[in-house]
């Protein structure tokens, strides 16, 4: 108790010195109304102190104004302040000294009274009615004294004396009519009520009589009497039938004098108690305690705007408290009938409130979206009333807030949230309630009633309007919800495609946001194939390190195709058709999109093979690569005036496969693998054959002639030693196949040299000169060092002769292009 006074002391002193602010206030107009008031100018010495005028007079003027010279500035006297003057600013010393003492005191003879009331119970000094007596007697002398105070030459002159004895007099008489009705049951109910309505109008009387002051000791010692006594001393029902009239009393009390801090006080204070009833009290007993939250929680809602309350959060404060105060009940009471009667109940008051009162709109959404946490926990408790509930629910916000959409964005929102919130969150913890068929059939109606409520406004095609945009969303969301329910796990990916479906009919050129939703269904795309994606991931990751065996890595086929290369393929084609499928997102999208299908397809294209042995990997893994490689190098080619940046990923993925695997990692020469046992005609040859061509082709590449070049000679290489070695490339390199490579070279840079000058081509030529240099210098280098006797002297003829041939050709030919720009189809040009 000694707590519960300290607090109380505190709250008491902040709430009065407010109020007696604003009571000064008031008196300093009252004085300034009767009273004229010297002018008072900065600068100036005051004036001599005017005559008081004679009260009342008719037409009151003021006193003549002595005239002074100016120090400054001209006085304009008729715009001079003459209100009196400002009080001192309040100080710690006058709070403490001058003001709290009478307050504290008031405070103090209330719960002193009530403590000598407990100890006589205790100690059993008297009987109930001489205790209820003493208390009456207490409470009447409390009462009689403030009227005395106002009287009394030595306290008249100080309003506060009065106002705390009757604020305690008043709390008093509360306390005392809960001892005589409620807990010596003194008295029946009708008396005890008919003693109560007066009891309040006598508060009421005194309010208006002593001020704020008086109610704040009223409002105190009517809600911590109970308390005091025992709250459950004379049973849960009488307590709140005097809670409520309690409230009733300080509501009205509230209006009458326009005191909005008293209103939502007194709701505070009677949530507080039902809190604490909700804490203490058995399921059983709980009953009383959620019609009194659904009355107060309506109550305060009429109540407090006719206080003088004009913001729209505190205007829908009660609701939303009594909401609360509901949900955190129906665990208590098992979401049974009961629990969902009250919170259906008070939803339906406060859509009706807020179809009358648009300011309390946010208590009927902040009731659409509780719902859905009322129906999901009533589903995780188990065998309740919430099955029978939640299709209620549902049609009492959907169709409160399809009906009344047009009036207004927040009853949309009421019913999406209040219809879709609710299937969603049972759909989710509770997926045995319907069988398949049904939760199809629930979904498909709900997607049914969100089109419905779109097409109501089908002439608002904006991104602004929340009914077009989400009815079209929630509509997609239950078509992909009904899917959902139908289809195996493995095609799990068919229920976002559906929704994308939905969304992608609806979407039009001037529909941006819902361009926009279109990601949603996409990202839940990318969550379903998270799994293969990362296994995936995790084979690539392998093969790069010169893993033969990254097969072992990758997802089955089948998750594979439903998973990635099916929905991959479904978003580029839409996003290909409705250029304003995804918006400002769409290069965002259309880049993972397209990474996600190469991986899937990558995936996809080892399953033919499915090398998963070593033996497989010699007989089949070259031939694998070179297959991916080169499908990715055709897709380029076909991309590549269509979608350049595609195209330019895929060039240099090829590029880097080539180098990084058929070069260093698993290069044929080194590591065991097959390539076919027909000369030309085998996999190495026409791999490398096949990429130089497709890179020569590709117009704008940087450098691409020069990296043809490089292909070409590497699939010339391979087929100088698939005619040394067979189809398994390893071995040591020998005589012939060493010359094989000289002479090769020396037939391709002969062959460039050709093309180059049928052509004008001056890249030709200058590859043709390049590869002639580099053939001499291997022939001088290595080749020349490996022979002897005539073998040698015919090798460096045959090179001799080849050069001369060359330079005559370059000379009679090459030259003149050189000089001119273009060749002579006859000969040289002249000298």
């Amino acid at each position: 108790m000694t707590a519960l006074l300290f607090f109380a002391t505190i709250a008491l002193a902040i709430a009065l010195s407010r109020l007696k602010g604003r009571v000064d206030e008031l008196e300093r107009a009252l004085h300034a109304a009767t009273t004229y008031a010297e002018p008072v100018v900065h600068g100036m010495p005051p004036h001599e102190p005017p005559l008081p005028v004679p009260v009342p007079v008719p037409t009151p003027t003021p006193p003549p104004v002595l005239s002074r010279p100016p120090l400054h500035a001209p006085i304009d006297v008729a715009k001079t302040d003459v209100r009196a003057p400002a009080r001192p600013p309040l100080d710690f010393e006058s709070l403490v000294g001058g003001r709290l003492p009478i307050w504290i005191g008031g405070l103090a003879l209330v719960i002193g009274g009530i403590f000598l009331v407990r100890l006589s119970i205790e100690a059993g000094w008297l009987t109930p009615a001489i205790r209820t007596a003493f208390a009456a007697v207490f409470a009447a002398a409390l009462l009689a004294g403030s009227e005395v105070a106002r009287r009394l030459p030595a306290t008249r002159d100080d309003a506060r004396v009065g106002q705390v004895l009757a604020g305690a007099g008043i709390a008093s008489a509360y306390a005392t009519l809960y001892l005589a009705v409620a807990l010596y049951h003194l008295a029946g109910p009708s008396v005890g009520f008919a003693v109560m309505l007066a009891i309040t109008a006598l508060g009421l009387f005194l309010a208006l009589r002593h001020g704020p002051p008086t109610a704040v000791m009223a409002l105190i010692g009517g809600f911590v009497a109970p308390m005091v006594a025992g709250y459950d001393a004379a049973g849960i029902g009488p307590l709140l039938g005097y809670l409520a009239v309690f409230v009733a009393a300080l509501l009205a009390l509230a209006i009458v004098r326009g005191w909005a801090w008293l209103a939502l006080s007194a709701m505070a204070a009677a949530f507080g108690w039902a809190a604490l009833l909700i804490a203490l009290l058995p399921a059983d007993r709980l009953g009383g305690v959620g019609v009194f939250i659904v009355a107060l929680g309506v109550a305060g809602t009429l109540a407090v705007p006719r206080a003088g309350v004009s913001h729209p959060v505190l205007r829908g404060l009660p609701l939303l408290a009594a909401l609360v105060q509901l949900l955190a009940l129906a665990p208590v009471i098992d979401f049974d009938g009961l629990a969902w009667s009250f919170y259906l109940v008070l939803s339906a008051a406060a859509l009706f409130l807020a179809s009358r009162d648009a300011t309390l709109l946010r208590a009927a959404q902040g009731a659409s979206l509780l719902v859905t946490l009322l129906v999901a926990a009533g589903l995780i408790a188990g065998d309740n009333a919430t099955p029978v509930a939640l299709p209620v629910a549902m049609l009492l916000f959907a169709g409160t807030g399809g009906a009344l959409s047009r009036r207004g964005h927040g009853w949309a929102v009421i019913a999406l949230t209040g219809g879709a919130g609710p299937l969603l969150a049972a759909q989710i913890v509770a997926p045995g309630l319907l069988a398949p068929a049904g939760w199809l059939a629930a979904d498909l109606l709900l997607a049914a009633a969100a089109a419905a409520l779109a097409w109501m406004h089908r002439d608002r095609r904006d991104d602004s309007d929340v009914a077009l945009v989400g009815g079209v969303a929630v509509a997609a969301l239950g078509v992909g919800l009904a899917v959902a329910a139908v289809v195996p796990p493995a095609w799990i990916a068919l229920a976002p495609l559906a929704a994308g479906a939905v969304l992608l009919a609806a979407l039009s050129a001037d529909s941006a946001a819902i361009g926009r939703l279109a990601a949603i269904p996409w990202g839940l795309l990318l969550g379903i194939a998270a799994v293969p994606l990362f296994a995936i991931g995790t084979a690539i990751a392998a093969s790069v390190t010169f893993d033969p065996l990254p097969w072992r890595y990758l997802p089955p086929p089948a998750q594979t195709a439903w998973s990635i290369v099916l929905p991959a393929i479904a978003v580029l084609a839409a996003a290909m058709w409705r250029r304003t499928l995804f918006d400002a997102l769409r290069p965002f999208v259309l880049s993972i999109q397209t990474v996600v299908a190469i991986l899937g397809t990558y995936a996809l294209l080892k399953v033919p093979l499915a090398i998963g042995t070593p033996d497989r990997f010699v007989a089949l893994g070259f031939i694998e690569r070179a297959i991916l490689t080169d499908l990715a190098l055709i897709a380029a080619f076909l991309l590549w005036h269509r979608v350049r940046a595609v195209a330019l990923g895929l060039v240099l993925l090829s590029l880097a496969r080539i180098v990084w695997f058929d070069a260093i990692g698993l290069n044929p020469a080194l590591v065991a693998q097959q390539v076919g046992s027909l000369p030309v005609l085998n996999a190495a040859t026409l791999h490398l054959g096949l990429a130089a061509a497709i890179v020569w082709r590709l117009r704008g590449l940087p450098l691409r002639h020069w990296i043809a070049a490089t292909l070409t000679l590497a699939a010339l290489f391979a087929t100088v030693r698939q005619i040394a070695h067979g189809s398994v490339l390893t071995g040591p390199v020998g005589l012939a196949e060493n010359w094989g490579y000289s002479a090769a070279m020396l037939a391709l840079a002969i062959l460039w040299l050709w093309r180059g000058l049928a052509t004008g081509a001056a890249d030709l030529r200058r590859l043709g000169l390049t590869l002639l240099t580099l053939t001499t210098t291997k022939v001088f280098i290595v080749d020349a060092s490996a022979l002897t006797g005539v073998l040698r002297i015919l090798s460096f003829m045959g090179l001799g002769v080849a050069l001369i041939a060359i330079g005559w050709a370059y000379r009679r030919f090459i030259a003149p292009v050189t000089a001119t720009g273009s060749a002579s189809p006859t000969g040289p040009a002249p000298a």
